[in-house]
């Protein structure tokens, strides 16, 4: 015996479960997975906080604005604690769950690995921070981009103001053995030498260290008028601290590793009158007040450092993929290895074949910035240390 109504009540309730299905695989395949690798934890963290903010922000506001060929993004984030095996962990991880584009990373010497992993995963990745040459020198890397410059490049310009400054004088290299930190004094060194000023001490450190008392009695007793540091931010300003108690006047020159205003809390006042190269400061550029603010208020962050070029990136790959209409990695790097250049917080941006910032630098209010520049460590309007482009 049949039941009036049942049968269509049957085919009904199917048909609804299928449109559903429908809809919701729809709304699944309209994501598009982007993600963030960086130091979460650790000594670098105020770093990854920098990126994984200004990812935050650049996928907020391009959805409230459609996304990226009206498609929305979701953002993934992957704490590789500054460590190559982690990095390459959160990278694995990253392409089982179908991510396409990754932010990141910080630390060269995650950042390659982890590329790897990348590549054979057909993924593209943008770092805003990683700068050893390798990390775009390796032949076949299609998928690897920096909106950064190089430590070739900033050895270069870190070099050209010692020996102008510095001529004749005693410098000191110090670095943390690090992809980025060695290379970088390296690159500085060879610049120097160069230019006929030879260092009076070369020498490595361990980044975790925390008890430099020997390192600055021997940097005492070498008597440098100049201290450069290869390395980042958090054992840069133990180092300067220690330096100071043992009575070492000598100022703290460094890289883009540095960029960070933890740095003076941990050095303390002898953070005063450090240099530092590194990209032109987004910030600066009255295009960018709004954006500044709005980190600066709804987020109670300062957008200090890698975060705008974290931004800058996620723009960059949505620019590229509407120009070529299509949400292929492949696709969206021949676009960006094109030459063109995209608009962005940064500044204009084109890519040279590698993957670098083109000789072009960055294109601010229709005049080129250089891809490094000299910046001082010295107290603001507020009282409180950082640094400030110089004029």
């Amino acid at each position: 015996m049949r039941i009036k109504g049942v049968g269509t009540a049957i085919g009904l309730t199917f048909g609804l479960a299928t449109v559903l299905a429908s809809v919701v695989a729809t709304g699944a395949q309209a994501q598009i997975k982007l993600a963030v690798g960086g130091p979460i934890t650790g000594g670098s963290a105020a770093f990854g906080a920098q990126l994984k903010n200004g990812v935050d922000q650049a996928v907020e506001d391009i959805n409230a604005a459609g996304g990226i060929l009206g498609q929305k993004l979701v953002v993934s984030i992957g704490d590789d604690r500054a460590d190559p095996k982690e990095g390459v962990s959160v990278a694995n991880k990253f392409a089982a769950d179908g991510v396409k584009f990754v932010i990141g990373h910080f630390n060269s010497g995650v950042t390659i690995p982890a590329s790897d992993v990348y590549l054979e995963n057909g993924m593209l990745v943008i770092t805003p921070a990683a700068t050893n040459p390798k990390v775009t020198d390796r032949p076949g890397m299609w998928n690897v981009f920096r909106v950064c410059g190089r430590d070739d490049q900033q050895g270069i310009v870190a070099g050209a103001l010692i020996a102008a400054k510095f001529k004749g004088k005693r410098v000191a290299i110090i670095h943390d053995k690090t992809t980025y930190g060695q290379g970088l004094a390296e690159e500085t060194r060879k610049a120097i030498n160069a230019k006929g000023l030879k260092e009076v001490m070369f020498e490595g450190v361990n980044k975790d260290d925390k008890d430099f008392t020997a390192l600055a009695s021997k940097i005492k007793s070498a008597n440098p008028d100049l201290v450069y540091w290869g390395g980042l931010h958090d054992t840069g300003g133990l180092i300067v601290r220690q330096m100071r108690d043992q009575g070492v006047k000598a100022p703290l020159m460094g890289g883009d590793g540095l960029a960070d205003d933890e740095f003076a809390a941990i050095a303390g006042p002898g953070a005063d009158g450090t240099l530092m190269t590194y990209s032109p400061d987004p910030r600066n550029n009255p295009k960018n007040k709004e954006i500044v603010e709005l980190f600066r208020k709804k987020r109670g962050f300062e957008p200090q450092a890698y975060t705008l070029y974290s931004y800058a990136a996620v723009q960059i790959i949505k620019q590229a993929a509407e120009q070529v209409k299509s949400l292929d990695p492949k696709k969206v790097a021949d676009v960006m290895h094109s030459g063109k250049v995209f608009d962005t917080v940064a500044g204009g941006i084109s890519f040279d074949k590698k993957g670098d910032v083109s000789s072009d630098g960055y294109l601010i209010a229709g005049k080129k910035k250089e891809r490094y520049v000299l910046y001082t460590w010295k107290k603001g309007p507020d009282g409180k240390i950082s640094y400030f482009e110089n004029e």
